[in-house]
């Protein structure tokens, strides 16, 4: 039976939350592994089914290469997911039973660049791009729907081609900023409890024991949707059919 919490005894006796359980950790990790199998059949079985999608021509007095993402944007998204992939890494250092001191130094400098990089971004967005481009739209739901029939039936129709960000990546956007709030958030409240050079000695009796449980388990619930989405990120980005996508 996989066990959704971790709960410990206080010093009165009483039980008290201390963060999701390592199943759960583990499961979102088998997850991701049983995801990549079964896209990867799924694909498979639609090429040999004779149902590949056929190449776009590209229209007339189109060049032959577009910058979709700026040199600021590339290096902002790579910095980004190098800090991601360390939080992740060395959040399993204690979770897989590492002898690895160094490893809560290495994950919040992490997580402070996981913060500036967001803070850039933001402010990139607002003064140099189109803030609302990835904002909810009235079309989204039609878009889902015609993309979900393609996927399930491969006799469905293929949906009409997006803009820059399609609906998916702009469903996963949010998915990324939602998880993103809920880790800084957290960790932020973790970090002050500890000694940093931020919060000198650190104070880790300013939170009641209930809240601490609680911070510690949303945490741990946005490390699991990390793991969920890093993995999906980083797959689809090495499949063939969308290297342009990842070299741009």
């Amino acid at each position: 039976m996989i066990e959704l919490w971790r709960s410990a005894a206080d010093p009165w006796g009483r039980d008290v939350l201390i963060g999701v359980s390592w199943d759960l950790m583990w499961l979102a990790v088998g997850l991701a592994v049983l995801f990549v199998i079964g896209h990867t059949l799924w694909y498979r079985s639609r090429v040999d089914g004779g149902h590949e999608e056929a190449p776009v021509a590209a229209p007339s007095g189109i060049p032959e290469r577009i910058e979709r993402h700026s040199l600021s944007a590339r290096l902002f998204h790579w910095t980004m997911a190098a800090s991601m992939l360390t939080l992740l890494l060395s959040a399993f250092v204690p979770i897989a039973g590492f002898d690895f001191p160094a490893w809560l130094t290495i994950h919040w400098v992490a997580g402070l660049v996981l913060i500036a990089t967001i803070v850039y971004h933001i402010i990139h967005s607002i003064g140099w791009q189109d803030f609302w481009s990835m904002s909810p739209r009235p079309r989204d739901i039609g878009e889902g729907l015609a993309q979900i029939k393609h996927l399930v039936s491969s006799s469905a129709p293929e949906p009409e081609k997006a803009g820059k960000y399609p609906f998916d990546h702009r469903l996963y956007h949010h998915a990324i900023v939602g998880a993103s709030l809920a880790a800084i958030i957290t960790g932020v409240m973790m970090m002050i409890r500890i000694d940093t050079p931020l919060f000198a000695g650190g104070n880790p009796y300013y939170l009641s024991e209930a809240t601490v449980g609680l911070v510690f388990v949303i945490h741990g619930l946005a490390v699991v949707s990390f793991i969920l989405q890093v993995e999906s990120h980083i797959y689809f980005a090495l499949r063939p059919e969308k290297h342009w996508i990842t070299w741009s």
